[in-house]
């Protein structure tokens, strides 16, 4: 699903599980910023120099209390700009 229609300000869900790659500082390496259907709120857009036509989306996730976590950096695939429902298997 295109995220070219979402605004700065605008919520976005987690479609993956996003991770620190070791890009964000002041956080452990691996630490979980969001799991998959996580809401965020998009703060800025831009792309990586060496590659213009990869939209990069910063992001900051809602945490556990309510608040907004660090800013992270997401490609376009790990968002969503409809909520998602985390798959559960039951059995």
């Amino acid at each position: 699903m295109s995220l070219r229609h979402v605004h700065n300000g605008d919520a976005v869900f987690a479609a993956v599980r996003i991770v620190n790659d070791g890009s964000v500082p002041h956080a452990d390496e691996n630490e979980i910023f969001a799991e998959v259907g996580t809401m965020g709120m998009l703060i800025n857009t831009g792309h990586l120099e060496e590659n213009p036509n990869e939209e990069l989306f910063l992001v900051s996730f809602q945490l556990p209390n309510g608040e907004l976590g660090p800013p992270v950096t997401c490609l376009e695939h790990e968002l969503s700009a409809t909520p998602i429902v985390p798959y559960s298997h039951h059995g």
